[in-house]
């Protein structure tokens, strides 16, 4: 007998997405590898539970056809790949714009081909123009990225549903919505940055940066 087993796990372990998979009333042992879990072709598992912030996670394939295991690192960046980077949205056009600039700045600095905008709410282009967009420019996996500092519900509901209603309109389109910045240790960077450069235009000797451009704002009171 031939036995596929086609798993996406999600590293380093996640408890609850191990007890969901343990759980999963299709889920049966591989018989040639009890340690292992396999599932009918036609079955899927999903997680909503968040990673821990200090998480990074890798997707493995692993497959097993008659028995012999191969894996596959999924991680690497290929033209099939796509990442939406979603902001809350502004009804203030000077802030939406930002965001364009970011995506700008973040495509040319990195390998991803199709990076597009999008706004949670408030303005467009929606998530849902953003993936359509994406799978149009030939994605097959998507990677939703929040521009949000701190998780909160925005980022724990607000945004995979939106995301997951977008995904309907694309079968065979996998995607992901990753962690916001959090405490990654080069926002301290960011941020001694921005101090810096503030205090430098309050003391006249830097020009404003193009977030305080044109407000008044950035100066000693």
């Amino acid at each position: 007998m031939q036995h596929s087993l086609s798993l996406l796990h999600l590293l380093p372990h996640h408890p609850h997405l191990h007890h969901r998979l343990h759980h999963h009333p299709h889920l049966h042992h591989h018989p040639l590898h009890p340690s292992l879990h396999s599932f009918p072709s036609t079955t899927t598992a999903t997680t909503t539970s968040p990673l821990p912030l200090n998480s990074s996670p890798k997707w493995i394939k692993i497959k097993c056809q008659n028995g012999e295991l191969t894996q596959n690192n999924n991680t690497s960046v290929g033209p099939g790949d796509a990442v939406i980077i979603v902001d809350h949205g502004s009804r203030r056009q000077q802030s939406n714009l930002m965001l364009n600039e970011f995506v700008h700045m973040f495509k040319h600095q990195t390998a991803y081909h199709i990076v597009e905008p999008a706004h949670m709410e408030l303005a467009e282009p929606s998530i849902a123009d953003a993936f359509g967009s994406c799978v149009q420019q030939g994605a097959h996996r998507i990677i939703v990225t929040p521009f949000f500092l701190l998780p909160g519900r925005h980022w724990s509901q607000d945004i995979p549903s939106l995301t997951a209603q977008a995904a309907k309109d694309h079968p065979g389109v996998s995607y992901i919505v990753t962690a916001p910045l959090g405490l990654h240790h080069l926002l301290v960077d960011v941020m001694d940055d921005r101090i810096k450069h503030c205090l430098n235009h309050a003391a006249g000797d830097a020009d404003e940066c193009s977030v305080c451009a044109g407000t008044g704002k950035c100066r000693l009171y």
